[in-house]
């Protein structure tokens, strides 16, 4: 079998991490080679981008934002993804591009021909073969973020996000999904964590051969 690119996204409190973590368990056992990773921050120089942009205190600019992204995901693409996909693993990545149309395209505002030309860049043209949104309301984002943190889960930029940005993001979500049905499978991620966990493997296993 050919190197598979899954991408999971969805809107923070969503729970596409915690899927993404019992999926690599269900693939592995199934046999394939997988590889998970992540956005920002799935190489090592990724990783120093993600800590620089999450943990500042400082105001970040929306253009640095974007641009600092798009670093991330070029490293990504040619020294993690290609090859992976190469060695025909498996690859798994919490967020990919689309979370750039989302967040700083919906999110912040930036033109449509802006974030395709430096997704185009960054990405040089790889798409994923599958990518799962994981939706869920504003509302009950908000309230799992609230209740993350509350249990003392460490805060980042993103957490203080207003209701409005993440309902522009949220939609812009489920407007790329509308367009790219053959690519993109919505979710309904508002369940138990075994209920998302059932639809999952139930997408996979018509999508993965």
């Amino acid at each position: 079998m050919k190197g598979k690119f899954i991408t999971f996204e969805g809107i923070d409190g969503s729970g596409k991490s915690t899927q993404l973590r019992l999926i690599e368990h269900h693939l592995t056992n199934a046999g394939h080679d997988v590889v998970t990773t992540c956005e920002p921050g799935g190489t090592p120089l990724g990783r120093h981008l993600r800590s620089a942009f999450l943990e500042t205190t400082e105001t970040v600019s929306p253009l640095a934002e974007l641009l600092l992204f798009a670093a991330d995901r070029a490293q990504h693409v040619e020294h993690l993804i290609r090859p992976s996909l190469a060695a025909r693993k498996v690859v798994i990545s919490d967020r990919y591009a689309d979370a750039t149309a989302a967040y700083q395209g919906a999110g912040r505002g930036f033109d449509a021909d802006t974030i395709a030309e430096v997704i185009g860049l960054a990405t040089g043209g790889l798409k994923p073969d599958l990518t799962l949104f994981f939706d869920i309301t504003v509302a009950t984002a908000l309230e799992r973020m609230n209740t993350r943190q509350s249990s003392g889960a460490t805060a980042n930029r993103m957490d203080s996000e207003t209701a409005e940005f993440y309902q522009r993001v949220r939609e812009a979500y489920l407007d790329i999904a509308k367009h790219e049905p053959e690519r993109v499978c919505v979710i309904d991620a508002e369940g138990s964590i075994e209920d998302i966990y059932s639809k999952v493997v139930t997408v996979l296993s018509e999508r993965m051969n």
